[in-house]
């Protein structure tokens, strides 16, 4: 059971010359979405984690079934005007425009220890993000961890003091 084949490989989507990794075909197998959990917290379970945070929403559905196979708390990272209670907002550059990210200012307890989540590791924008706003709460960033990474577009280089953990990568 490979779980790159698993994965929906779109050829240019959105747009030309892009190759979209559809993770929905291993969400909708139930063994192999088991499978991806189980081997991302293979790779994690070494490091001493507090929460997990994922930005949504596909950051929600690699994170918190992670946290629960861990028996640690998940925390949602919202767009802007999503959460009902004080948040905390961090803007960024998006490929094609900008966009925000929030967290409740009550999601992360001082000290506390953070796994941040996604599905996919591209440019490192959002996931950048996401460690600023852990850190601004105080929290300590313990690494991060994804289904895929797309190695060219470098998004590990804007980690540089984060550990990163990739179940799988692609050259293209």
């Amino acid at each position: 059971m490979n779980l790159k084949d698993s994965i929906r490989v779109i050829p240019d989507f959105p747009e030309q010359g892009i190759s979209f990794k559809d993770i929905t075909t291993l969400l909708k197998d139930g063994v192999m979405y088991k499978k991806a959990i189980d081997e991302l917290k293979e790779l994690i379970k070494h490091l001493e984690i507090d929460l997990i945070a994922g930005p949504e929403a596909r950051g929600f559905v690699v994170g918190a079934p992670l946290a629960y196979a861990l028996g640690v708390g998940f925390v949602p990272i919202r767009k802007s005007g999503k959460l009902p209670y004080e948040t905390i907002e961090l803007g960024y550059n998006l490929e094609y425009g900008n966009d925000s990210l929030a967290m409740h200012t009550d999601a992360i307890e001082k000290g506390q220890k953070v796994l941040i989540a996604d599905d996919l590791l591209a440019t490192g924008g959002t996931i950048s993000t996401s460690v600023n706003l852990v850190r601004q709460l105080g929290g300590v960033v313990v690494g991060a961890a994804f289904l895929i990474e797309l190695d060219p577009l470098k998004g590990r280089d804007k980690l540089t003091d984060v550990e990163v953990f990739s179940l799988l990568s692609y050259e293209d």
